[in-house]
């Protein structure tokens, strides 16, 4: 399965040509902070399944786990576009919101809640981490 993400400006790109490892949402404060909204939603890939092209600075930031994180994010207009976690280096992790697709899949799994909003509500189906 193929799909496309993208920063705002379409300079840096992403494909993959297959369907997501895991589709999370996280409700970590830095998650918040990176995405201007209460919660970030991504979707992990194998490396192997990734294509990137374009022009990229990374923002290294150290996650609520103590584990580092290299964001990748476009040099012209700021977005991210994808992220790779210390120690899950075969995984690369793109920002749903990258692939504009109201038909992407829902997450499966919402992580940190312990940060998350009282007033956000989640399928009772999902696997939930506090």
């Amino acid at each position: 399965m193929k799909r496309e993400a993208s920063c705002s400006c379409g300079q840096l790109r992403l494909t993959t040509h297959e369907a997501p490892v895991r589709i999370s949402v996280c409700h970590c404060l830095a998650c918040q902070r990176r995405t201007g909204s209460v919660f970030g939603a991504q979707a992990r890939y194998s490396k192997e399944a990734v294509e990137i092209s374009g022009t990229s600075r990374v923002y290294l930031r150290i996650g609520d786990t103590g584990k580092r994180i290299h964001f990748h994010f476009c040099p012209e207009c700021g977005a991210t576009v994808h992220y790779v976690v210390e120690g899950r280096e075969d995984l690369i992790a793109v920002p749903v919101g990258a692939f504009a697709d109201s038909e992407f899949p829902a997450p499966t799994t919402s992580i940190f809640e312990r940060r998350q909003h009282p007033w956000v509500r989640l399928p009772e189906d999902m696997e939930h981490t506090h």
